[in-house]
């Protein structure tokens, strides 16, 4: 087997881009009546074989998920012939879409880690470090 990128990993980031483009132009997610609010591409995962596509998608309202869902698998014909036309492809993938809750699940992480964050910031300033030892006692134990 060769060393390297391999063809189905070029494949997948063409097809990110090209399904990404066509999100963008179709409007769905941009104008005064669009049914949503923002849809992106996150990844692109395609079968060695060049046969199969999993597409992740994100949108910014997780409300607007069932919303999204409905549109692209409508829409999954149109977008794949629209892939034979725009990439050189003898076989073009049968494209499935999955909503990727991964940005939804580090926001909520970060959120946590900052609460952890504020909670110790408040101890400090409280005269005690992370240990619940006074402070004056510990910087004069350093002194010594």
């Amino acid at each position: 087997m060769a060393q390297g990128f391999q063809r189905h990993k070029r494949v997948a980031g063409q097809i990110k881009r090209e399904i990404a483009e066509l999100i963008r132009d179709s409007g769905v997610d941009s104008g005064p009546n669009a049914p949503l609010t923002m849809l992106t591409v996150t990844d692109c995962e395609v079968s060695r074989d060049l046969a199969h596509a999993r597409i992740f998608y994100s949108v910014l309202n997780a409300d607007e998920q069932p919303i999204a869902e409905q549109w692209l698998n409508e829409a999954a014909g149109f977008l794949r012939g629209e892939l034979g036309h725009r990439m050189r492809l003898r076989i073009v993938p049968q494209l499935s879409f999955i909503f990727d809750n991964s940005i939804e699940q580090g926001m909520q992480m970060d959120a946590l880690i900052r609460a952890v964050r504020d909670k110790d910031g408040d101890a400090e300033h409280a005269g005690t470090d992370e240990n619940g030892a006074d402070r004056d006692e510990s910087e004069e134990d350093d002194r010594r």
